[in-house]
C-alpha cells in the first residue's frame, strides 16, 4: 500500500457482521490492512473487531444502510474519527423470499435501498479518496445469479446483483487512470447465514458439491481485486457453468431456469 495519508488508509467492509462480509474483513486483516467494519448489529461488529484487533487496527461503526441517509452518515462518522479509506467492500445485502406481489412495497423499497442505492451512494462519496490513494480498491459482492437468467422468486434480487456487475465494469474503466481496481465478486451458493435469514435453507435442494465456503469466496474476491480482475467467479464449477451457458439461446436459457429454479429454491 502507498502511504497517501498520515495514518494508514483502511478497508471499509459493509455487512461485516457475518458470512462473506466477516470473511472479507478477516482476509484483509490477514493481509495486514487496517479495517472499518459496519453493519446493523453492533454486538456482532464488536465481537469481530475484538477478534481482529490483535492483527490490525479495527473501527466498528453501526449503520443501517436501509435508511436513506445512512451512507452519508457513515462517511461522516469515518471522517469524524480521522480515518481514510483505501479499499471499499460493498457486501451488505440480503434476500426477500417469495414472489414479487407477496411482499409490501416498503419491504421492496428497503431492499433496493440497501442493494442498489446505498452501494451507489457510498461508492460515490468515497471515490475521491479512493482515487487519491493511488491504489484504491472497490470490491462489490454480487452473485452468480447476476450472470444467469433470472429465476422464479428473484424478481428484484437478480436484477439488483446484475446492476452491480455493470456498475463495477464502468467503475473499472472510469478509474483505471487513478490506479483504482474495481472487481465484482459473483459467488454461487455459499455457506453463510443468508439462507437462514430468508428461511429457505431447509427447502433448498442444492448438490453438496455446489456449496462454497465463505472464507474461500472472500479470499478469492480480495485477491482478484488486488490483481485488477473485473469479474471474479469463485469455484471452478461455477466458472465452467458460466462458460457453458453464456452463449445459449436466450429462450433455451430461460426454459432451463424455469425447469430448475423450483427444484433448487422452492417457493410453495
Amino acid at each position: 500500500m502507498h502511504a497517501a495519508h498520515p495514518t494508514p488508509a483502511r478497508a471499509l467492509v459493509t455487512g461485516a457482521s457475518s458470512g462473506i462480509g466477516a470473511e472479507i474483513a478477516r482476509e484483509y486483516a490477514r493481509r495486514g490492512v487496517p479495517l472499518i467494519v459496519t453493519a446493523r448489529r453492533l454486538d456482532r461488529l464488536q465481537a469481530l473487531a475484538g477478534e481482529l484487533r490483535p492483527r490490525v487496527p479495527v473501527e466498528a461503526i453501526a449503520a443501517d444502510l436501509a435508511a436513506p441517509g445512512a451512507a452519508a452518515g457513515l462517511v461522516e462518522a469515518i471522517a469524524a474519527r480521522g480515518l481514510a479509506v483505501r479499499a471499499l467492500a460493498n457486501n451488505a445485502g440480503y434476500g426477500v423470499p417469495g414472489r414479487y406481489p407477496e411482499r409490501d412495497w416498503p419491504t421492496h423499497a428497503a431492499f433496493l435501498q440497501v442493494m442498489v442505492a446505498a452501494v451507489a451512494e457510498l461508492t460515490w462519496r468515497l471515490l475521491p479518496q479512493l482515487r487519491a490513494a493511488g491504489d484504491g480498491r472497490i470490491l462489490n459482492v454480487a452473485s452468480f445469479a447476476a450472470l444467469m437468467p433470472a429465476a422464479d422468486g428473484q424478481t428484484l434480487y437478480a436484477p439488483a446483483k446484475s446492476f452491480l456487475v455493470k456498475f463495477t465494469e464502468a467503475l473499472a474503466l472510469e478509474n483505471a487512470d487513478a490506479g483504482v481496481h474495481a472487481t465484482v465478486l459473483c459467488p454461487g451458493f455459499t455457506r453463510s447465514e443468508f439462507h437462514d435469514v430468508t428461511g429457505t435453507r431447509a427447502r433448498m435442494r442444492v448438490p453438496p458439491r455446489m456449496w462454497l465456503d465463505a472464507a474461500e469466496v472472500a479470499r478469492y474476491g480480495v485477491e482478484a481485486c488486488e490483481r485488477g480482475r473485473v469479474l471474479a467467479i469463485p469455484g471452478w464449477r461455477y466458472r465452467a457453468l458460466y462458460a457453458a451457458t453464456r452463449h445459449l439461446p436466450h429462450r433455451l436459457a430461460l426454459a432451463l431456469m424455469a425447469r430448475n429454479s423450483q427444484r433448487i429454491r422452492p417457493l410453495d
